[in-house]
């Protein structure tokens, strides 16, 4: 390999995977760069003394103020506009590869590596993510609107290991100590509830917005709620209202600051739409036969055929139940453990008519 080919640039977190990563990395024979993304919280002090212990080029992209003004707000909006957001899923493409490559390309790295449990596979031309070997750890939902571009300098070592293989290897390594951490959160700025964390980064919204009502499908009013932003859909604990049964977050309509209640079985639905969606091969998408969908992190893979209408969204038909379909949230489509792409779960206001133009779906 030629220098540059040698080197790779190591997303740094100072955590269990980045370190593990650093690792096996350096056992491959790469040269390591870390690069420790600031967006949040304290100086990177474990990610420092991790890189001057391995022997590794350290550096620190102090993104705090850009990451604040993009997708924090952007997490804030969302949850003002009743949807349910997934920042990670923002911050990967805007953020978290967008700064690991313009680093690499400036510390001369023709690599980017992180501690996703993801792998990548080649097919056709194209670089897909293909879901890491620990279910209970693969991240590739998060990863779908990452560029061609991108993917193809990218080396995810962790996507052939277990958690638990993971911790193992740190400690056969002598890294014990770090190998018995405890887990990071899925969110990096928000410890704790997110309801907390929207009235502490936004102290007018109780005032901007307030308490409204709880209606049933009907529109009969139930009784008061805090504020449309701070439930969402599915939601059936901590509503802090009494109707004899057990009741579920259907819809919420910012506008109205209405929170609607219903039961179990009014979530479930055989239709939804996506928008903005970032599709490998589209028409490899739509011809799948054994396509799937998943429309949270860690929910199960949904079997759905999908067409594209003129309107640019994505009409998906589930073939087996789904419920809580909840905008904002990234729909991620697979063939097997293949991601042939994702979109966002758009408002399904007006999707009955939809359905009934295109049953033949």
């Amino acid at each position: 390999m030629e220098e540059r080919n040698k080197r790779v640039l190591v997303g740094m977190s100072g955590g269990i995977d980045s370190t593990a990563t650093c690792l096996m990395l350096q056992e491959q024979g790469y040269e390591i760069v870390g690069v420790t993304m600031r967006v949040w919280g304290d100086e990177p002090q474990d990610a420092r003394e991790l890189a001057e212990r391995m022997g590794i080029e350290h550096y620190v992209a102090d993104e705090r103020i850009p990451f604040k003004e993009t997708i924090v707000k952007n997490f804030i909006d969302e949850y003002k506009q009743g949807r349910t957001p997934n920042p990670c899923v923002m911050c990967n493409p805007l953020f978290k590869f967008r700064v690991l490559t313009e680093w690499a390309d400036k510390l001369n790295c023709a690599w980017v590596a992180t501690g996703h449990y993801s792998r990548l596979e080649e097919k056709n031309g194209n670089i897909y993510i293909v879901a890491g070997d620990d279910d209970k750890k693969d991240q590739s939902y998060f990863l779908w609107r990452l560029g061609q571009d991108v993917l193809k300098r990218c080396i995810f070592p962790l996507g052939d290991y277990t958690k638990v293989k993971v911790r193992e290897y740190l400690a056969e390594k002598g890294y014990e100590a770090k190998s018995k951490e405890g887990e990071s959160m899925e969110v990096c700025f928000i410890k704790g509830d997110y309801r907390d964390f929207l009235r502490e980064q936004c102290p007018e919204l109780d005032s901007e917005i307030g308490p409204g009502w709880f209606v049933n499908s009907e529109g009969v009013k139930l009784g008061k709620h805090k504020g449309a932003p701070y439930y969402t859909i599915g939601q059936r604990k901590g509503l802090e209202i009494a109707l004899g049964k057990p009741a579920y977050v259907l819809k919420i309509n910012p506008q109205k600051n209405t929170v609607m209640l219903g039961d179990a079985d009014q979530l479930e639905t055989e239709y939804m739409l996506a928008e903005q969606d970032k599709i490998v091969d589209e028409r490899e998408l739509f011809g799948c036969e054994n396509l799937t969908v998943r429309i949270r992190y860690r929910s199960r893979p949904i079997p759905c055929r999908v067409k594209r209408l003129e309107d640019g969204h994505l009409l998906v038909r589930f073939l087996e139940t789904a419920s809580a379909i909840a905008p904002g949230q990234s729909a991620v489509f697979y063939d097997g453990r293949r991601v042939l792409g994702g979109a966002f779960i758009a408002s399904q206001r007006g999707i009955g008519l939809v359905i009934i133009e295109n049953e033949e779906l």
